[in-house]
């Protein structure tokens, strides 16, 4: 019998509840969890609540519905713990861990890329400093962001590209710190030197490369941390 749901946000108590069912692997990964009426009398809410606690653990990758067949446990892991973890992490903890990725990516990227995807990283390097007649801020970000995910997806490691676009969003915090505040903003020359890292084959060029853009950033996170 699960721990009915407290009734102040029925729904979020109710995702908790089935969040614990499948953390504590009474619902293993790959099994169908009871039907929508049989969790409403388990949890004791309605049914309309049951539905937005699966929603929400649809949307958190922690369920998924099956047209025709039911929802089934998706996943074991739910990332939004780890989140708020990160979120509370300090700006210069999130480049030094964004300047780890973008390291082990550029030095992968020196030794798999082809001709196709150098033409690529310098389409979109030059698409970077080019506003569009509506520009703002967000644009720069997201083409700035375009430019460093392109070259973890050259690194040819699927797991590598799937963790940095887990932290998308920090990453953008990094890329958005520069635009608003006094930390140095990495000019079109470093960004170049990258891609002329990963062109020259050498791991060892291409990860200097890396750790160059992002030492003037990190040096003044902390000195001010000093």
């Amino acid at each position: 019998m699960l721990a009915q749901a407290p009734r102040t946000s029925l729904a979020d108590s109710a995702a908790n509840s089935i969040r614990t069912e499948i953390s504590a692997g009474r619902w293993a990964v790959g099994s169908r969890i009871p039907i929508e009426p049989q969790l409403a009398l388990l949890l004791g809410v309605s049914r309309g609540t049951v539905r937005e606690a699966v929603k929400t653990l649809v949307s958190r990758g922690l369920l998924e519905v099956r047209q025709g067949s039911g929802t089934y446990v998706r996943s074991g892991f739910d990332p939004s713990s780890s989140l708020q973890k990160m979120r509370r992490a300090s700006l210069r903890d999130q480049f030094e861990v964004r300047r780890a990725l973008e390291v082990e990516a550029a030095r992968l990227a020196a030794v798999r890329h082809t001709a196709k995807d150098l033409r690529r990283l310098n389409t979109l390097l030059d698409k970077r400093g080019v506003p569009d007649a509506s520009d703002s801020g967000a644009g720069f970000i997201e083409r700035d962001l375009a430019f460093h995910l392109a070259i973890v997806d050259v690194s040819g490691n699927l797991a590598l590209a799937e963790t940095c676009r887990f932290v998308t969003g920090y990453i953008k915090e990094t890329i958005a710190s520069t635009m608003s505040s006094s930390l140095p903003e990495p000019d079109e020359a470093a960004h170049r030197s990258i891609v002329e890292g990963i062109a020259s084959g050498d791991p060892d060029i291409a990860a200097a490369a890396v750790r160059a853009f992002m030492a003037p950033m990190i040096n003044a996170l902390s000195l001010g941390a000093a």
